[in-house]
């Protein structure tokens, strides 16, 4: 049940102020650090990444090849992602990007890739794939080899995904139009990502609507679906496989709580990462295991990207 806390002045203050429904202000209260810093952040529009495809090109090539057209760029945490500081037209309308040497993703995003630690060869899971960024991350770290299976259940979404990969030049992937509950049919895999459908509060900078269109029934719905979600996801990975799973959530009962929940009826380990910071060890009256704070967030304003969370776990 999503946990709400009483009104205060502050909480009316700054709901007043930025335009959200005042309970989730007074939720981020108990879980956002720096809370007036992080919701100014919100009102500014993103940082804009692009990760480089090195399917089709170079991280030198690449930069060069934008610097020519006037682009500025910087780096990031993360070798093959570029930060977009200055760019004289659309990152979607240049040559580069319809031939697919890059793709537009958000840092946090290329973060849970990272953390999945795909290698060539191996069996790939990818639990809710479209629009696909993630999955052809992947399908790059691991240079084409190996398979992924990518699940997603509406057509549309799947077509848009198949274009992205023939644009990327991805050739290891296949598309399955399954719903993620139903992926233990598929068999077993070295490595499930699940990029689990989740109440989106760390978009919001792309998306105000979610200041007052977010209800606490969208917390309890996802949460529960994601627990479902996880079990499957531990379920097909093989002995000694990881399973990545991450949201764009900062809800406690999301995140923390449904890893928690994992470790204690599983016996999943949770495996330290290195950027972000870390987990809640507690929230309300619930006390996480330890492990959990191995687990990371991702917050706006102090790390420069859409509001995220990622665990690592070993099965």
């Amino acid at each position: 049940m999503t946990l709400l806390f009483p009104s205060t002045a502050r909480s009316a203050a700054l709901a007043g102020k930025y335009g959200y429904d005042e309970w989730l202000v007074s939720r981020f209260l108990q879980y956002v650090p720096d809370v007036e810093g992080f919701l100014e952040k919100m009102e500014r529009p993103p940082t804009r990444y692009i990760r480089v495809n090195t399917l089709k090109t170079t991280r030198e090539e690449l930069a060069s090849r934008l610097a020519a057209k006037g682009f500025e760029l910087g780096d990031t945490a993360i070798h093959d992602v570029l930060a977009v500081k200055k760019a004289p037209l659309p990152t979607g309308a240049t040559n580069e990007y319809l031939l697919g040497h890059y793709y537009i993703q958000d840092l946090s995003s290329c973060v849970a890739v990272e953390a999945l630690g795909a290698a060539e060869g191996q069996a790939v899971l990818d639990m809710a794939a479209a629009p696909g960024g993630k999955t052809t991350y992947i399908a790059q770290k691991m240079k084409n080899t190996g398979s992924i299976v990518a699940l997603e259940l509406v057509e549309k979404r799947a077509r848009s995904m198949a274009f992205n990969m023939e644009r990327l030049g991805v050739s290891n992937t296949c598309i399955c139009k399954l719903d993620g509950l139903r992926a233990a049919e598929l068999g077993s895999f070295d490595r499930v990502l699940l990029d689990a459908p989740c109440s989106c509060e760390g978009v919001i900078a792309k998306d105000p609507a979610r200041k007052t269109s977010h209800l606490p029934e969208d917390v309890d719905y996802c949460s529960s679906r994601q627990e479902k979600m996880l079990k499957v996801a531990i379920q097909v990975a093989r002995p000694g496989g990881v399973i990545v799973y991450s949201t764009c959530s900062f809800a406690p009962e999301e995140n923390e709580a449904v890893i928690d929940r994992a470790v204690k009826e599983f016996g999943v380990s949770v495996e330290p990462l290195a950027h972000g910071s870390d987990g809640m060890g507690s929230f309300g009256d619930a006390n996480f295991d330890s492990s959990v704070r191995n687990a990371r967030r991702f917050y706006p304003h102090l790390h420069d990207t859409t509001g995220f969370f990622v665990a690592r776990l070993r099965k």
